[in-house]
């Protein structure tokens, strides 16, 4: 598996969708966290989006005691959609390109190869979280040196937690992606069918649960989404007034952080389970 695993994060370092993917996110992140926050407080009372909130309480949001809020913030929607996406063009291609008989001609055999391709995935997964809280925090040094803001930063513990937590959350709907594209074969399926599920059906779903039919808040509450958002909103103890989309307490971090986790050997041991009793033709 080790020299899978190699093989697997040289095609992932040269993939150029990997890398797109990523900008995306990093790009997302910024605007949301940085960009638009820092144009509402520069324009002040002439932004009517910003009536009616203290020009310091909108700084605060964009100093280092913030940054793993504006990291993670987008994680369970925005970032978790382009996750999704990743997992299913690395699985997926496989098929579209046909060269996974090829390579399981060549041995290792199918769940070492699966394992490698999983494990480098978790591998460029860890790097998104990485990057994008270097850049977040770069911006949060930046803004708060500009505008004489405080440096004070979280803990280390604090840091780490949320970036696992991060980490997480995108591994899930990386994993989800995987094994759509195992068990339909290709790409462009899985990519549309979970990025429709995580931007609109399970937010419907839940808004119409939690309006019309609450005997049944059971059933949106153990949804990844759902999970997701609360994992998030836990590590980071931000206000339910401040929380971007899809981060909520819907249930409570060790619920999230327990069900996550359910999900991920749920996803794997379909994609691998799929994998060894199928033909791959």
């Amino acid at each position: 598996m080790l020299g899978s695993y190699r093989a697997e994060l040289l095609k992932l370092r040269k993939r150029s969708a990997v890398w797109v993917l990523f900008g995306a996110g990093l790009v997302l992140s910024l605007i949301f966290g940085y960009l638009l926050p820092y144009l509402g407080y520069a324009t002040g009372d002439q932004n009517p989006q910003t009536t009616g909130v203290p020009r310091d309480a909108i700084l605060a949001g964009m100093l280092p005691a913030r940054v793993i809020d504006n990291t993670i913030g987008g994680y369970p929607i925005f970032a978790g959609a382009l996750a999704l996406v990743l997992g299913a063009i690395v699985i997926g291609g496989e098929y579209t390109w046909g060269t996974l008989k090829t390579i399981f001609t060549q041995r290792p055999g199918r769940a070492s190869i699966l394992g490698a391709q999983f494990l480098g995935l978790a591998t460029m997964i860890a790097l998104w979280v990485l990057g994008i809280f270097t850049a977040c925090a770069l911006c949060s040094i930046g803004i708060a040196a500009a505008e004489g803001g405080s440096m004070s930063w979280p803990s280390l513990v604090d840091i780490l937690q949320g970036l696992a937590g991060g980490w997480l959350v995108l591994m899930t709907w990386c994993l989800a992606g995987a094994a759509l594209a195992v068990a339909f074969r290709n790409v462009a399926l899985p990519i549309g069918l979970g990025v429709v599920w995580i931007l609109g059906i399970e937010t419907l779903l839940a808004g119409v649960v939690n309006s019309l039919l609450p005997d049944l808040k059971f059933l949106s509450n153990a949804l990844p989404g759902a999970n997701a958002g609360s994992l998030v909103f836990a590590v980071t103890g931000m206000a339910t007034g401040d929380a971007p989309p899809g981060v909520r307490d819907a249930v409570d971090g060790g619920r999230a952080l327990a069900t996550l986790l359910a999900y991920c050997l749920i996803f794997a041991g379909v994609a691998a389970w799929t994998t060894r009793r199928r033909d791959v033709t």
